[in-house]
């Protein structure tokens, strides 16, 4: 590296068991050379971290989570930030967001980002916002107030849940954007006013973490009450995950095929799920374990016999990018089933490596699980090729070595 610097981070929270790439991704930047400070606009909520937090050296700075919780720290920082020769310019922005957006969660991104320059970690040069909504908005405020540049990493619902303009206001004043599929890629590219100064690049998977798997996935076929097939899924209870079709769709599966339905997550959907499983006679066959960390996560994949996992697009927009629990199981080379939204066909080619069908089809879903319920011998042979897959185009060193690249290429030109 030609010149060290240091990066301070913002996220929404942290540290948060969903979104290990984000994790991953800091250690990263850390062992490639970088100097880090967190900034956490929440504090975390999950009761469990994953190691990987445990090794990242990085100290955290916790963000008044809500600005009347902290009365006299935001004035605090309003007073001194104030006084930056920036100010006024962002003062100006907020204002015309405030027009289009009159919400109390504008107002605090504005006085998050007083505070985080009144608080500003010492020897920080450079700012670098995880999602283009939160936490650019207060990534951006900042900037416009002390003048240290911006970059950002979109993923997911913080692409599609944002209005154009806003969108568009922030392509204008990062240095850089990336993102981690390519239906994200074209959108933020399309809202970049002719900037080609965002880039596609995948998070990837650790895969000294997800080492290959040196056992076998079970040849069950379906046929023994006494040793069911293992369906698997990992991710939290919300809309966009789908588990409502997910749960339908095991409903749908012929009453002589034998199965247990293995879940594995947090999430505000939870309880309604639970209460969807007793509606349809599902309870029995289904085991909640809650949020796990990624050891326990890497021991059930091992163990399961398939994945599903049923995204969907969202009345607002939200979605999935290219969930890495997906990443993750084909790395053990465990067959998935999922549906064609966002950066998912980007993984998984239905039939090649996996199975992928439309979102929101009960009937097709379960047809894809029955067939792999049905045939050990498929499984194996499309858990096989997701594995080489992964293996080959999805090591999150070249995610690490774009992201090196375009931070030192800034700091050259700087």
């Amino acid at each position: 590296m030609t010149q060290q610097k240091k990066i301070a981070v913002i996220l929404k929270g942290y540290p948060r068991l969903s979104e290990t790439f984000i994790a991953q991704e800091l250690l990263g930047l850390e062992r490639a050379g970088f100097e880090l400070t967190l900034i956490s606009m929440r504090h975390p909520t999950d009761r469990k971290r994953h190691p990987v937090h445990d090794e990242i050296r990085a100290p955290v700075h916790y963000l008044p989570e809500y600005l009347y919780q902290e009365p006299l720290r935001v004035v605090r920082g309003l007073v001194r930030s104030s006084r930056l020769p920036g100010f006024r310019a962002a003062w100006r922005a907020f204002l015309k967001d405030l027009r289009r957006d009159l919400t109390p969660n504008r107002i605090r991104r504005f006085g998050q980002a007083a505070v985080l320059c009144a608080e500003w970690p010492e020897g920080a040069d450079w700012l670098h916002a995880h999602f283009i909504h939160t936490p650019a908005s207060v990534a951006r405020y900042a900037s416009l107030m002390n003048g240290t540049p911006w970059t950002c990493s979109a993923h997911a619902k913080d692409i599609w849940t944002s209005p154009d303009w806003e969108l568009e206001g922030k392509l204008s004043d990062t240095r850089w954007t990336v993102t981690c599929n390519q239906t994200g890629f074209d959108r933020l590219r399309g809202l970049a006013n002719g900037k080609n100064h965002v880039h596609l690049s995948y998070h990837g998977l650790d895969l000294d973490r997800f080492g290959p798997f040196a056992g076998a996935h079970s040849l069950r076929d379906g046929s023994d009450p006494e040793d069911p097939v293992t369906i698997l899924s990992v991710g939290r209870a919300v809309d966009k995950k789908g588990y409502d079709i997910l749960l339908q769709a095991l409903a749908l599966l012929p009453a002589g095929v034998c199965w247990r339905f293995v879940h594995i997550g947090g999430g505000p959907n939870l309880e309604a799920l639970k209460a969807l499983a007793d509606r349809l006679a599902l309870a029995g066959r289904i085991t909640w374990h809650g949020a796990l960390d990624q050891h326990d996560c890497l021991e059930a994949y091992r163990r399961s016999d398939l994945f599903a996992l049923a995204c969907r697009i969202t009345a607002d927009g939200d979605r999935d990018g290219l969930p890495n629990v997906l990443v993750e199981a084909s790395s053990q080379k465990l067959a998935c089933v999922s549906t064609d939204i966002s950066g998912i066909p980007e993984l998984l080619k239905d039939g090649e490596n996996g199975f992928v069908v439309p979102p929101e089809d009960p009937k097709a879903l379960a047809g894809a699980i029955e067939r792999l319920i049905r045939d050990p011998a498929l499984r194996t042979r499309l858990g096989e090729a997701a594995e080489r897959r992964v293996r080959a185009e999805f090591d999150h060193h070249v995610g690490i070595r774009q992201l090196t690249a375009l931070f030192e290429n800034e700091w050259q030109v700087a």
